[in-house]
């Protein structure tokens, strides 16, 4: 069976960091390789943002302007799994936060979160900044 599982989320105060993995199984390596990988959030009576993905083939790397020099995303193909490497957190960052893989890397840019760009997506993690 094939799914991805988000993990790391968690409570933390304004200004901290957290690191979010989104780890694959049932896919062979190959496969795992073939995808970009992005990450999205939902906050309550928000729209969905998408706001980070990194391409499957030159590693090129997109991030919303709101995450912009906080955020990194990174994959570790051998390990199948891909990160999210948070910084200087925000209360505005509160949200559950998903990762998916993208059909096609040609996606990965501005507007991708949308389910038809995705073949796959995790359960999410709840990620809340809190004083």
């Amino acid at each position: 069976q094939v799914q991805l599982v988000e993990s790391g989320g968690g409570l933390v105060q304004p200004g901290e960091s957290l690191r979010l993995s989104c780890a694959a199984s049932g896919f062979t390596l190959d496969i795992y390789k073939y995808y970009a990988i992005g990450w999205f959030r939902q906050a309550p009576g928000k729209e969905r943002e998408g706001i980070s993905c990194i391409s499957s083939d030159d590693g090129s790397t997109y991030y919303a302007d709101s995450v912009k020099g906080r955020f990194t995303i990174s994959r570790d193909n051998a390990k199948k799994t891909a990160y999210l490497q948070m910084s200087s957190l925000k209360p505005e960052d509160t949200a559950v936060y998903y990762c998916a893989t993208l059909i096609d890397s040609k996606f990965c840019g501005g507007d991708f979160a949308h389910d038809y760009y995705f073949s796959l997506r995790g359960q999410g993690t709840q990620v809340t900044v809190t004083v």
